[in-house]
């Protein structure tokens, strides 16, 4: 079974353009804006499971007890891989919302898992029906998984109905995953993880999205205790010990992430006004408005999208094609970039649309 990601293979190959609407995590913060000295850093230190200071920054960031944070050196990608690594045996039955980022169809794939699907769909603006999971479910499932906010179209999931789920999946011993990677997107305003919500739940996230610290590759894993441990000795596995410098400038970062915060703020706040104004100028597109998150996905009415994505290249311009979240007939917009730029982009992307209309 291939197993491979071709949404990674295309993101890391991709030719490089100017006006880029493809980018999913707040535009890169210079090395400097971070203030950090060489006392910061170190090449070694104590980090065997975890680099103690990192590990009490993110449990006051999430708000939960040491024990129950696992430090990724990999992103959100690689907490996905561990968290199914953790949950899931050969064979077992997992259902994913559909759409959704194609890695962890692929994760799941690797792991050799059954997979069963339910609907976020465009028409339902999203949303997660519980009355369709708990048709979906069987004895036989371990694991239910989603991204909150929603990759690709940003769609929130409240509490209540994640709760539900988490009282569905208790019926037959499973868990949900949560991938809340996008949720540091909404700042101040962001619910709580949903581990809080009871111990079926694992929460995944990154410092990787909402403040322009990609390169960090700060990664994180909430779950109970015991759970959370048998996670630590399975990384020996994968990531046996973390860079000791990435993860002292991470400890860095979260001490300074209101200063990344206004930041980011800032880049959303005007990139998301000007992709309303266009959004509502357009009548080939018809898109669910979010009021947070970093991405929208709008549905092209007529028109093939790859050729969309073709013009765009000669305008120097990327999207997301769509169906690298299983919709071809929708791409996804990041609102990362430097405003001037997504400005730019965002008019070539109107040229481009006004050009298949023609």
């Amino acid at each position: 079974m291939n197993t491979e990601s071709t949404y990674m293979q295309w993101a890391k190959t991709r030719p490089k353009v100017k006006y880029d609407l493809a980018l999913s995590g707040i535009l890169n913060l210079p090395f400097a804006d971070l203030d950090a000295s060489l006392d910061d850093l170190d090449l070694n230190g104590d980090n065997a499971y975890g680099y103690g200071p990192l590990i009490e920054g993110l449990a006051s960031h999430c708000g939960v007890p040491v024990e129950q944070v696992v430090t990724i050196s990999g992103g959100t990608s690689m907490a996905n891989h561990l968290a199914m690594a953790a949950a899931l045996e050969h064979g077992d039955e997992v259902l994913i919302e559909q759409p959704t980022y194609e890695p962890i169809l692929a994760v799941a794939k690797y792991f050799s898992a059954t997979i069963k699907r339910f609907s976020r769909s465009f028409e339902n603006d999203f949303r997660v029906d519980v009355d369709e999971i708990a048709r979906q479910l069987t004895p036989l499932t371990r694991l239910i998984v989603l991204t909150n906010l929603h990759n690709p179209s940003s769609a929130l999931v409240d509490e209540e109905t994640l709760r539900e789920i988490g009282r569905l999946a208790d019926t037959v011993g499973a868990r949900v995953l949560v991938d809340e990677v996008y949720l540091e997107a909404m700042f101040e305003a962001a619910p709580r993880s949903s581990v809080h919500l009871g111990p079926q739940f694992i929460a995944t996230s990154s410092l990787t999205k909402g403040y322009g610290l990609s390169g960090l590759r700060c990664g994180w894993v909430l779950a109970e205790t015991e759970l959370a441990q048998q996670m630590r000795l399975l990384n020996d596995l994968f990531g046996a010990v973390g860079p000791q410098p990435a993860e002292r400038l991470s400890v860095v970062a979260l001490a300074k992430l209101p200063k990344f915060i206004a930041r980011a703020k800032n880049i959303l706040e005007s990139n998301r006004a000007v992709l309303n104004e266009f959004l509502d100028s357009r009548e080939d597109l018809k898109v669910v408005r979010t009021s947070a998150g970093t991405t929208s996905f709008p549905l092209l009415m007529k028109g093939r999208v790859e050729d969309l994505c073709t013009l765009l290249h000669e305008h120097d311009t990327a999207v997301v094609p769509g169906r690298f979240f299983e919709s071809p007939q929708h791409f996804r917009i990041g609102m990362c970039a430097e405003p001037a730029l997504f400005k730019a982009g965002v008019e070539r992307l109107g040229a481009a649309l006004d050009e298949m209309r023609a």
